[in-house]
């Protein structure tokens, strides 16, 4: 039996006046029109969709005082955190690659890290590998050129190399994929973490980068690839939250460990102030919906 898809295409007036009858109170029609026009209806849904009632409750479909104008206020918010987060984890990203590359390079040598003995999973291993070949085959990058027009054994560039092409996501997994727990360690212990939260924490926060590359809604989400909390130091177990068993993963943990990891790499940065002053804008202040527990910040990594 199909399931044929019938919703049919609205006009921007016919979207302003859904709205309006479902209860949504929208002040000024033209600034409405303006951002269902260069946002739209569909992309904006998901930052009404705190103040809608209840599915299955009888009447409108908005609470009692829903606004537009909040609602644009809400998505102006998601934006700043996305830029904010966004900018913190590409610092912890490259603080990751060269931690990498420097202790597979004095491990094995400077293409050491083609050696499939160093992997648990030598299908998985030649997956990766695989994917590297072609990116490295595709590279516009001026040092990959070099290589090629200089050198041709190994075909594949060093490792310092291509830890500079490879996505974050590929950096994790060929990271995670490593079978000796000493040289993961290593890895991670600049980063102050030991490698069995660092590893999941990396494959997380990979996730919340690239929802913040494609724009995607993050103040709410919930991520279902969850990570590791450690269990020290002190003050991050005390500043950390307690996790619901088998529940999506709310923002706020790994708020509190990009944080931590910016103490490490970035001491001089002043992050933790801008995101104290953005969360200070939320435009309803719930901000229990990204898994702040109450008094957070009383907690020791908020000081």
């Amino acid at each position: 039996m199909t399931r044929p898809f019938t919703k049919p295409a609205t006009t921007i007036a016919q979207q302003i006046a859904h709205l309006r009858s479902q209860g949504m109170t929208i002040a000024d029609t033209r600034r409405a029109e303006h951002w269902l026009r260069h946002v739209s209806y569909y992309r904006m849904s998901a930052y009404w969709l705190p103040f809608e009632q209840p599915k299955g409750h009888p009447g409108s479909r908005f609470q009692p005082g829903a606004d537009f104008d909040v609602v644009t206020a809400l998505y102006d918010f998601d934006r700043q955190l996305r830029l904010l987060v966004l900018d913190a984890i590409e610092r912890i990203e490259v603080a990751v690659r060269g931690n990498w590359a420097y202790a597979l390079a004095h491990h094995g040598g400077p293409h050491g890290y083609l050696d499939a003995a160093l992997y648990h999973d030598r299908r998985l291993f030649h997956n990766n590998l695989a994917r590297l070949v072609r990116d490295v085959g595709s590279s516009p990058e001026t040092y990959i050129d070099h290589y090629r027009r200089n050198y041709d054994d190994p075909a594949m560039p060093p490792v310092w190399m291509v830890a500079e092409m490879m996505s974050f996501g590929q950096l994790s997994r060929w990271y995670s994929l490593l079978d000796d727990r000493a040289l993961r360690n290593r890895i991670a212990r600049p980063l102050g973490l030991p490698e069995a939260v660092l590893v999941p924490l990396l494959k997380h926060l990979s996730i919340i980068r690239n929802s913040c590359a494609h724009h995607a809604r993050l103040w709410n989400r919930g991520f279902l690839l969850r990570m590791r909390l450690p269990q020290k130091p002190a003050d991050l177990l005390a500043t950390l939250a307690p996790v619901t068993p088998n529940a999506p993963a709310l923002l706020y943990n790994a708020l509190v460990l990009i944080t931590y990891l910016l103490r490490q790499v970035a001491p001089g940065s002043n992050w933790l102030a801008e995101l104290r002053d953005l969360l200070a804008t939320h435009p309803t202040g719930n901000l229990a919906a990204m898994g702040f527990p109450a008094g957070w910040d009383t907690r020791p990594l908020w000081q």
